[in-house]
């Protein structure tokens, strides 16, 4: 639902943005969605792989949200498409001692999350944007999408999902960036 008052859903020092900026480090992987797989391990019953067919093949959502960056923009009213980490879960027996999920990335991508922020309300593993497929330089065939937390714990190019009893940094947070990134408190760097 819009709101009359865009102010008030835009986070302190953000700049409201009309497009979805590219931002990456490193080149974009080529990826062959044959032989692509989602895999699911760490802390749970049983490991799990998805290919794509039947990871599209669960109940989609499509929630239209607002994004947030660390380097400040925000993009209100984004509309995605995907699986709702929820709706993944519901295939996945987590251990009782898992309470963190690092989200690995092709290429050398990782970031971490709590479970808590994981099975959010939004938190989407999306495959499309404003009714397209997402493109290769937006993370190209699934993203995952956070919208609670800065963008940067929207990992492009998910492939592992690893559920851990301890919270690890993934790239940007071992590069200095905030271990969590609520972009209402600014916890942009952990400095």
């Amino acid at each position: 639902m819009k709101s009359d008052r865009p102010r008030e859903r835009v986070p302190p020092n953000q700049r409201v943005t009309s497009k979805l900026p590219t931002l990456t480090y490193g080149p974009v992987p080529r990826i062959d969605l044959a032989q692509w797989r989602l895999e699911v391990g760490g802390l749970v019953e049983q490991p799990l792989s998805f290919t794509w067919q039947e990871l599209t093949a669960l109940p989609h959502a499509a929630p239209v949200i607002d994004i947030h960056c660390v380097t400040g923009w925000s993009l209100l009213d984004s509309a995605w498409e995907g699986i709702a980490s929820r709706e993944l879960m519901k295939r996945v027996r987590l251990k009782p001692e898992a309470k963190y999920v690092l989200a690995e990335s092709y290429g050398s991508y990782s970031t971490n999350l709590s479970v808590a922020d994981f099975l959010a309300e939004n938190v989407l593993l999306a495959f499309n944007f404003g009714g397209e497929p997402i493109t290769p330089e937006h993370g190209w065939p699934l993203r995952l999408v956070v919208p609670h937390l800065y963008f940067w714990k929207s990992a492009k190019w998910l492939r592992r999902l690893t559920f851990r009893d301890h919270d690890e940094p993934g790239f940007w947070e071992s590069a200095g960036y905030h271990i969590r990134g609520d972009p209402w408190k600014e916890e942009r760097y952990s400095y």
